[in-house]
This record gives C-alpha cells, sequence and structure tokens, in this order.
C-alpha cells in the first residue's frame, strides 16, 4: 500500500532504487565486509544512477531537486538492503547541505561536480578522543597565517574516513571565543600533514570504513574555509535536525525489515508440533512489535512532511532520533531471540541488523543528549 506522504514518483524512484542495490550492492556486501571497506566503483555507479546529490543544481551533475523524500525513499531501502557499508547516507543527508548551503561560487565548481558523481567521496570530522556530543569540547585548532590555516588535532570514528576524498573537519578558530570560535574547514586528500590511521575494527557496519585521523601542520588554504570564520557551530546545529530524522528514518526502516523477516520465521519454524508464532508468547510479543512499529511509522511520516515543509523543530527531530533507533535496538534483540540460534549467524539478516543498527542510538547524538535537547525545549 502506498504511503500518503510519497506519489507515484517516489514509488517508482523506489524500485529504481531496490534494483541499482539489487545489481549494484547486494551480490558485494558480503566481501566488503570481509575487506572492512567499498569498493570505489559503487560509489561511481550511484553517481550514474543519479543517487548523489539529488538536490544539487544540475548544472554541477546534481538532481536539481530539493524534495527530501527522494533521500528518504533511498535510505529506506538501503536500511532494509543490509546495505551498511556505501555511506550515501553520510554524503547525502550530512554533508550534501553544508556545501551546498556554505559553499562559494568558486568551491561549488571545484567539489560539486565530483560530489555528485561519486568521484570525490566526502566525510565530516566532528568527533575527537575527548568531544563527542559535546562539540563545545573540540579542541583541534586551525591558526590563521597569511592566506592558509595551520590545521592540527585528531578526530576519531569519522565514517568515510578511508576513502574520503575531502574531509569538512571541525576546528577552532579563535580558542577564546567558545562556540563562536568554531569554523569548518575542508582537508583535501593529499594535503601535507594529513594522515589516515587505522581503519577501526567495529561491532558491526564490518563493510563501512571508519578511522582515525590525524593533522599534524596541515596547511588549509583560506580558500578552503567553508562559510565564515566563527561559524562553524551555527552551521552544525542548522543540520543537526536533518541529520537526525535521517537517522531515524534509517533505523525505523531496519526495524521494520527486521520484524518482516522474524515474522516469516514463525510461520514457518516449527516446535513441538506448531509453529513457534503459534505459541502465545511469540504471538503477544510480534503484537507488540507491529503496534509500536505502527506508531513509530505514523509519527516518522509526520516528521517527514514537516521537514520538507522546513517547519521541523530540532525537538521534534531529536524525538525521532530517539524513539526511533531505540525502538530499533529493541526490535532487532527480540527478532534475534525469535530466531534462536540461526538469530546469533550472521548468515541471517536479523543477526546483522542487530549488529549493524546498535551504533544508531550513539552517532549523531546520543540518545541521552536527545533528551537533555527535548527536556530544554520544555523550558527545563
Amino acid at each position: 500500500m502506498q504511503r500518503q506522504i510519497f506519489t507515484d514518483e517516489h514509488d517508482a524512484f523506489r524500485d529504481m532504487v531496490r534494483a541499482f542495490i539489487a545489481r549494484h550492492i547486494t551480490p558485494y556486501h558480503a566481501q566488503w565486509e570481509r575487506d572492512g571497506i567499498v569498493s570505489r566503483d559503487v560509489w561511481l555507479a550511484a553517481g550514474r544512477a543519479g543517487l548523489l546529490g539529488i538536490h544539487i543544481d544540475e548544472k554541477y551533475g546534481g538532481g536539481g531537486n530539493p524534495d527530501y523524500r527522494y533521500y528518504a525513499v533511498l535510505n529506506e531501502e538501503l536500511a532494509r538492503a543490509g546495505a551498511s557499508g556505501p555511506m550515501f547516507q553520510l554524503h547525502n543527508d550530512m554533508i550534501g547541505p553544508y556545501l551546498d548551503r556554505l559553499a562559494s561560487p568558486e568551491q561549488r565548481e571545484r567539489w560539486l561536480p565530483g560530489y555528485c558523481s561519486g568521484e570525490l567521496i566526502a566525510a565530516v570530522a566532528m568527533t575527537e578522543p575527548g568531544a563527542g556530543s559535546d562539540l563545545q569540547g573540540i579542541r583541534a585548532t586551525a591558526v590563521r597565517s597569511g592566506d592558509h590555516y595551520l590545521l592540527n588535532g585528531q578526530k576519531t570514528f569519522i565514517s568515510n574516513g578511508q576513502l574520503a576524498d575531502i574531509v569538512i573537519v571541525v576546528a577552532r578558530t579563535d580558542p577564546s571565543a567558545g562556540h563562536r570560535g568554531i569554523s569548518l574547514l575542508v582537508v583535501e586528500r593529499g594535503m601535507a600533514g594529513f594522515s589516515r590511521g587505522r581503519n577501526l575494527e567495529k561491532m558491526g557496519m564490518h563493510a563501512q570504513d571508519t578511522s582515525e585521523l590525524f593533522f599534524a601542520d596541515v596547511r588549509v588554504p583560506a580558500a578552503n574555509l567553508l562559510g565564515e570564520d566563527g561559524g562553524g557551530f551555527v552551521a552544525l546545529m542548522q543540520n543537526l535536525p536533518r541529520e537526525r530524522l535521517t537517522i531515524g528514518i534509517t533505523a525505523l526502516a531496519i526495524a521494520e525489515q527486521a520484524f518482516a523477516d522474524t515474522l516469516a520465521y514463525c510461520t514457518q519454524r516449527q516446535a513441538f508440533g506448531q509453529p513457534i508464532g503459534a505459541f502465545q508468547h511469540s504471538r503477544f510479543l510480534l503484537a507488540e512489535i507491529a503496534t509500536e512499529l505502527a506508531v513509530a511509522r505514523e509519527f516518522t511520516d509526520r516528521a517527514i512532511t514537516e521537514h520538507c515543509a522546513d517547519r521541523l523543530t530540532s525537538d521534534e527531530a531529536s524525538m525521532v532520533k530517539w524513539w526511533n533507533t531505540e525502538l530499533c535496538n529493541r526490535v532487532t534483540d527480540r527478532c534475534v531471540q525469535l530466531h534462536g540460534g540461526y538469530g546469533y549467524m550472521r548468515e541471517y539478516p536479523v543477526g546483522r541488523f542487530w549488529a549493524d543498527s546498535r551504533v544508531q542510538s550513539i552517532f549523531g547524538g546520543t540518545t541521552e543528549i536527545m533528551k537533555e535537547i527535548i527536556g530544554r525545549g520544555l523550558g527545563l
């Protein structure tokens, strides 16, 4: 049944995305998980298919379509397919808005064509060993020296860290100015003093490269300042609602697919002469999950509509992220349990959903930070 927030055009796009995933991602994902990184070929294929920079102006190779619902469709289908390796969500929903909103005409000419074609893979470097959800704890510094900034510092848990050709680095350009002293600098592959650490070993998302990044006296041209000097914190805050909505959309899609797979398993798996779904405990548990997912779906689709109308507040986006990511944790855990021993095997999708999705209540702002934001919005 077509969801009310989508049109026939969105449904046709969904069919195209599913075909793309079946051809370019699913046959290779297991190998990427063993490699710890995806092939750059899938990024180029996504560029050719028009899946990168859907909202970017057509003159740069983008789709010229500002309708966020196309990104929602793409992210849902990637989630349902268990395609946790290619971080198109990061590229499109978390980095694209910075480039589109803040890049100068010269920067747009320099970066956007490659960004849309998949030749230029992007990352954003916020988190540091001592600073995560609290962005005001950032310690990386960038000191202006003539026509360059001298960048020093360390970042960690950076998605696309190995593959990235451009990295938006959050750094302090004025340590005495608090959050008004934070700026965004674009570091490019090959700059002297920029190095990548190991590809971090994670509990899940094994095909997605996550890295430490190091900056030792990196001379970043002033022309690579993204937005205004000192405007980084405000820019980050402006994009966080969209980022958190995207994470919430992904989490809910994973939970829905894990439930669908588990429901099918419970009608087929026999124990004591009957399907395990026929036992009252299993039946009640599945009924609870179905209800929770239905409620979350209505709330999430409303949030998508509000975002498209530029009305989604930071509090509401935080609610979506908190609720859906924690719901995903509960649902995938229950689904693993209902699968029994098979649920713990990586050959079954439900086990991979469980491991891959656990981080979603952590990155993009932890559940605790989401509650803090919501609480402050209540005037507390």
